[in-house]
């Protein structure tokens, strides 16, 4: 049965629906990947669904069978500027399921009707779909098929379906439901369009869903729209008036990029992804995602410490978006253990929580609230994430710390970004001078200078500015210590050992305190070494000497120490880490230390303790490093740790 109004289900009961779907289909629903990507250094987060399943998309076996789902969180830095309007954030659940070489179109678009008419009880008569319209020059056909399964769907309920051929000039045409795009819009990898993609990517055409918010939106006749602000402009499924959101997109896998173009996949797969948050907006009939229930909690505790209300002022309304969006994103990504700092993942953190502290001094909050809001997030997500519970403290002290230590110098960095551009009219400019200035004594991102000089209509310099910070950058490696390839001071023979040792104590760090504690550095002379890692507190007496234990345990184990040549695929695929420094190279040269043939892990009783890529030199044998001594344990900067060691 197809009920004609959407029944009221909550975020967590979609979320449910979906799992449980799946799984009457003979799926095995396996848990959410950590937002930081295992051993791929290819990107900084996990940003789709796929980006876990692509070893298997591409033949290898997954050990839990060729039927698969989950809902996956998800990290699109990109996406940040976007963040303000009504359907964009950084973070979003995707719900997914996956063929690794079993069904295909046949099954899996029946089955999302289904799910999205009968278990989400969308109304059909507000569903769109497209699908791709090949390129010859690709060698890639019209995905026909897709277009008469949809039609299919809408026949089984006596609805006619046309097919539009030309959406962006010819608008909807009266009738049309089913819809042909190119590349650009119903091709999917996780590079974009074919051009784009490197050799090995694995893509293929999809079929996206889309949702209608506003059947009266446009006319039906010509496809032109009734909202004058894109009155010259046709209207369909994929233009920017937000009438239509897309609710879910199915991949069809089933090509990988080859130099002379692409080849077929030894096995065709099904990919889909979709948005929990936007079909909870569907369902809700709302096209503001942030007024589905999952925000409620969080928006109420803004509102409460504003004193503003949602949605009824256009500036405060952007303030509350990014602040929930933020927030909630910075929530995960700590809990994933990745901690606010100026390099890689921590940027992004960093940059997150200052943006949430900025756009909450324009709403009038003085005082630290972060840790309000984010409790707020944990309290939503506690019953799909129930190790956010366990993680609280731990979260909230990382996050207000960060809070903290930025509102300290907003008020000042405002006051000064004001004077300085006070006799600036529209139009100037923001000299680097004056933005490098803000970055270095105030703690200002770049982003947030641009994004306040966008504000009052002003460009900023940056080019000077990028000149001055690489100025500056290299001045403060020339008063740093002298480093050789790797951090060794030189290759001799207890330079040496230190090596191996470090390649140890990494491998140990990451089994006693959890995957986020991965190398940022690491210096050698020949009296001591020194390794950086982030975590978020001080190392309690029992973790060090656990870590020293661990250590001289393979020490004494006197593991064999190899190298082999092999291409990043198949390193990543060995377990091996420590990528990101080689990650431009085709092939690259991994250290073993145990047995070579099985996958690597931090246990001294297991054939394998550590398998990294490094340029070496390392000892033969694990047996002549010597006893290892941590000396010392202390903060290096905010959320990163520092050991100092001694071989005896």
């Amino acid at each position: 049965m197809i009920y004609p109004k959407t029944i009221m289900l909550t975020t967590k009961e979609i979320r449910q629906k979906y799992l449980d779907f799946f799984k009457s289909k003979g799926h095995v629903v396996v848990p959410s990947a950590s937002l930081v990507p295992d051993n791929d250094p290819t990107t900084l987060f996990t940003g789709s669904g796929m980006q876990p399943m692509v070893p298997y998309l591409l033949g290898q076996k997954h050990p839990l069978g060729n039927r698969i789902a989950d809902s996956q969180k998800c990290f699109r830095s990109q996406d940040i500027d976007e963040v303000g309007d009504n359907r964009h954030t950084v973070f979003f659940e995707m719900l997914g399921n996956w063929s690794l070489g079993d069904y295909f179109k046949n099954e899996q678009i029946p089955w999302m009707w289904e799910f999205i008419t009968r278990e989400l009880n969308l109304d059909p008569k507000k569903l769109y779909f497209t699908c791709f319209k090949g390129n010859t020059d690709l060698g890639i056909p019209k995905d026909e098929e897709s277009a008469s399964l949809w039609q299919a769907q809408f026949a089984q309920i006596g609805m006619e379906a046309k097919i539009g051929e030309n959406p962006e000039i010819d608008g909807m045409r009266e009738g049309e439901r089913i819809f042909y795009y190119d590349e650009k819009k119903n091709w999917w990898s996780r590079s974009g369009v074919p051009g784009n993609m490197p050799e090995g990517e694995p893509g293929g055409p999809d079929t996206e869903m889309f949702w209608d918010f506003e059947p009266q939106g446009s006319s039906a006749s010509g496809g032109l729209h009734a909202n004058s602000k894109y009155a010259s402009q046709p209207c369909h499924v994929n233009c920017d008036c937000g009438r239509f959101m897309e609710i879910g997109n199915n991949v069809f896998m089933q090509y990988k990029k080859i130099t002379a173009g692409f080849e077929l996949l030894s096995q065709k797969n099904v990919d889909f992804g979709g948005g929990l948050e936007r079909m909870a907006a569907a369902v809700k009939d709302n096209m503001d995602i942030f007024k589905i229930d999952l925000f409620d909690g969080m928006r109420q505790v803004l509102e409460k410490l504003s004193g503003h209300k949602y949605a009824q002022n256009e500036n405060e309304t952007y303030a509350f978006r990014v602040i929930l969006d933020h927030l909630r994103a910075a929530m995960f990504l700590v809990g994933d253990g990745v901690f606010p700092s100026n390099k890689d993942q921590g940027y992004y953190v960093r940059r997150l929580i200052r943006r949430s502290v900025r756009f909450a001094h324009r709403l009038g909050i003085a005082n630290n609230f972060t840790k309000d809001v984010v409790s707020a997030v944990i309290e939503e997500y506690k019953d799909a994430y129930p190790n956010l519970i366990e993680k609280k403290d731990f979260i909230l002290e990382g996050i207000s710390k960060e809070e903290e230590k930025f509102r300290k110098t907003l008020a000042n960095g405002l006051k000064v970004f004001e004077e300085k551009t006070a006799g600036l009219t529209n139009g100037g400019e923001v000299s680097g001078e004056i933005a490098f200035d803000l970055y270095q004594s105030y703690g200002f991102p770049i982003e947030l200078t641009e994004e306040l000089a966008t504000e009052r209509s002003l460009a900023v310099d940056r080019p000077v500015f990028d000149k001055l910070k690489k100025e500056h950058q290299e001045l403060s490696r020339a008063g740093g210590e002298q480093k050789f390839h790797g951090g060794l001071a030189d290759h001799s023979e207890i330079s040496t050992r230190y090596h191996t040792a470090t390649h140890l104590l990494h491998a140990v760090l990451l089994k006693i305190l959890g995957p986020h504690a991965t190398q940022r550095g690491s210096n050698i002379t020949q009296e001591r070494m020194r390794f950086d890692f982030p975590h978020p507190q001080k190392m309690t007496p029992e973790e060090i000497k656990l870590a020293e234990d661990l250590v001289n345990a393979a020490i004494a184990r006197d593991y064999p120490v190899s190298w082999a040549e092999m291409s990043f695929e198949e390193a990543r695929s060995k377990g091996a880490i420590g990528l990101f420094e080689d990650r431009y190279q085709p092939i690259v040269k991994v250290y073993t230390i145990g047995d070579v043939n099985e996958k690597a892990v931090a246990d001294p009783s297991s054939p394998t303790f550590s398998r990294e890529v490094c340029g070496g030199p390392h000892v033969e044998h694990t047996g002549l490093v010597g006893k290892f001594k941590i000396v010392k344990e202390e903060a290096v900067s905010a959320g990163v740790r520092r050991i100092k060691a001694i071989l005896e």
